[in-house]
Parts: C-alpha cells; sequence; structure tokens
C-alpha cells in the first residue's frame, strides 16, 4: 500500500515536471533588456529627486553640538564660553564651521519662522549676534542665525534660557519644520 502511494506521488510529480518543461520562461536576452530599462528608469527617477542640501544638514548638526559643548565647557569650568558661526580666528571662541556653499541669510521670499518677530538684521545679515555666550548657569545670548544654500533655509535660534531650536524651510513644500 505505501508502495503504491510512493508510486502515485512519483507519477504525479512526473507529469508536473513535464507539463512544465515545455512552457518557456524569459530568455538571458529578454531579462537583459527588462534589467537595462529599470536601471535607465531608476537613474532617471533619481536624478530628479531632491534629498536636500547636506551641507545645510553638516551644519544644522554642527550648531547644535558646538552649543551643547559650549554647555558643558561652561560648567565644568565655571566661564563663560563663546560660540561663532565660521572659523573665528581668536583663541578660546568655539567655531561652528561653515561649508563653503553655505551661505548668511534668509533667502528673499521666505517667511519668517512661525512665532519670531520680523527682525531686519538677523533676516538679512543671517544673525542677530555674531557671537553667542553660553554662561555656567545654562543661560546663554539669544539669537537667531539664518544660513542657505540658495534653495532651502535653516534657522538656528537660541533663547536666554539656552533652549536650542533649529527649523528649516523647504522650497519644495514652502513650511518650516522641527530639525
Amino acid at each position: 500500500m505505501m508502495r503504491d502511494i510512493s508510486h502515485a506521488a512519483h507519477r504525479l510529480w512526473r507529469a508536473f515536471v513535464l507539463s512544465t518543461a515545455g512552457e518557456a520562461g524569459f530568455t538571458a536576452t529578454e531579462t537583459s533588456i527588462a534589467m537595462g530599462i529599470v536601471g535607465v528608469l531608476a537613474a532617471v527617477g533619481i536624478s530628479t529627486v531632491n534629498f536636500g542640501s547636506q551641507e545645510l544638514t553638516t551644519i544644522q548638526f554642527e550648531f547644535q553640538a558646538s552649543l551643547q559643548q559650549a554647555f558643558l565647557l561652561a560648567h565644568a569650568q565655571g566661564r563663560n564660553v563663546i560660540v561663532a558661526l565660521g572659523n573665528p580666528n581668536e583663541p578660546g571662541i568655539l567655531p561652528v564651521r561653515m561649508p563653503s556653499r553655505i551661505k548668511w541669510g534668509k533667502l528673499d521670499g521666505v517667511p519668517m519662522p512661525p512665532g519670531m518677530a520680523p527682525t531686519k538684521r538677523a533676516g538679512e545679515t543671517g544673525q542677530a549676534h555674531a557671537r553667542i555666550t553660553v554662561t555656567p548657569r545654562h543661560t546663554a545670548t539669544a539669537s537667531a542665525w539664518f544660513v542657505n544654500d540658495g534653495r532651502d533655509v535653516v534657522c538656528m535660534r537660541v533663547s536666554g534660557r539656552g533652549h536650542i531650536q533649529v527649523l528649516r524651510w523647504r522650497k519644495s513644500t514652502r513650511k518650516w519644520s522641527l530639525c
């Protein structure tokens, strides 16, 4: 009985293999052409996508890290620490390095971030104060820095209580968003 079941299963399997053997799949040439077309479409699609400026992302992380380092140094040393954007030549100033393609200021047509009063100086020059002083009591010079890459804008704000807020204006969405 067991042998009959095994023999019947073998016959069914053989019939299936023989029935599908005559059906053709895709040839190597057809597969290569299809993959080539997919590759071209993917390259065209990726070239039209804007992933955002890496330089703006870099400076926003650099800004946050420099301010956090300044707060830690001020607390540990018991004295004020100064943070400045760019490459200051003075010793004792923590620099926030600015990539070469990044420019100071807010672009024309970009509104001020929500809850921020219009400021001529920060909007035009890119900064309300060129330097931010951080104290051991976790307070800071209230300031706003604007930088742009010609398309998007990053607004870096520090409150007098040392609260850091980084916002980004994306031209594609025409909205400010928290970073």
